[in-house]
């Protein structure tokens, strides 16, 4: 019995523990960026919606943006068609944008919101077929020596319709918004997804913006991972990439994040998605798991 009641009351510090944080984060909103392995990993993905209801359910109000990498890059392959990159984005032609549109915009964003709704949630499909909230323009991306690269029907997200994610968040329902936007004359770009998710973060005024990753975070040491760096200022992050410390796809990744913070996100985490409940261990715990950015104090 003694054992029973120790473990109750373990339970009840961690709750404690969660409760300053839940009264900070009420009603504020947090992007929150979902794709990569996370997606291909079923107890993974199930433990993030989970948490995601819990932060619904706290007073917090989560925006979902997806991708669906994998997914599309599978489809590509089962139609004989090649996937090319150029600079970390997927060139897009026609017939790409259709399977695009297919796997990211419609199954995947389906499937994330349906699993919701699963577990009791309420959600919001944010698509082609509902409401498109993303606007943007046609990609302009350049090699070293200055050469516009055609990517097709790449884009980048220039607007967000505030008010339709608003009043959903404000009706108790979680937006789930596909890496795709709409240009001025309705043709439909392909977007990625970490840069999307900072758009909507910066744009919705957002608390926090925290990037579900396959990795723990920036590393002390780039061998040893379980060097995570718990917390870093903007100028210490800048440092760290100015050293060498953050190497390969952490960089341009960090810099992103750098440049979220800079357009007034207050904080922004990359976490490892694949850790049982991740979202709110970084969340709602002192230490976190991830590593969290920020502005100077």
């Amino acid at each position: 019995m003694a054992k029973l009641v120790d473990q109750a009351i373990e339970k009840a510090k961690t709750l404690i523990e969660a409760l300053d944080w839940i009264r900070e984060f009420r009603d504020k909103t947090t992007v929150i960026k979902l794709g990569g392995s996370v997606l291909e990993n079923a107890e993974s993905l199930h433990h993030i919606l989970v948490d995601i209801l819990f932060m619904e359910t706290v007073g917090m109000r989560p925006v979902i943006v997806h991708g669906a990498g994998k997914r599309i890059s599978q489809a590509m392959e089962n139609a004989g068609i090649q996937a090319r990159f150029v600079q970390g984005r997927r060139v897009t032609d026609e017939a790409t944008l259709e399977i695009v549109e297919r796997v990211l915009a419609q199954e995947t964003n389906e499937f994330l919101a349906s699993e919701f709704e699963k577990i009791g949630g309420r959600a919001m499909t944010l698509n082609f077929d509902s409401t498109p909230v993303l606007m943007g323009e046609p990609l302009d991306l350049q090699s070293a020596d200055g050469t516009r690269l055609d990517l097709g029907h790449v884009g980048q997200v220039t607007k967000v319709d505030r008010l339709v994610i608003d009043k959903l968040c404000h009706a108790g329902k979680v937006p789930f918004i596909p890496s795709m936007c709409l240009t001025e004359e309705g043709q439909k770009l392909n977007v990625n997804a970490d840069t999307a998710a900072m758009v909507v973060a910066q744009q919705l005024g957002a608390d926090k913006l925290v990037i579900l990753s396959d990795v723990n975070g920036v590393l002390a040491d780039p061998d040893d991972p379980e060097s995570t760096i718990s917390s870093l200022t903007a100028s210490e992050a800048s440092r760290l990439i100015e050293q060498g410390a953050i190497v390969e796809g952490m960089v341009p990744k960090v810099e992103a994040c750098l440049e979220t913070i800079e357009q007034g996100v207050r904080k922004v985490h990359i976490v490892d998605g694949r850790q049982k409940h991740s979202l709110l261990l970084e969340t709602f715990t002192t230490d976190g798991i991830g590593t969290l950015i920020v502005k100077e104090s």
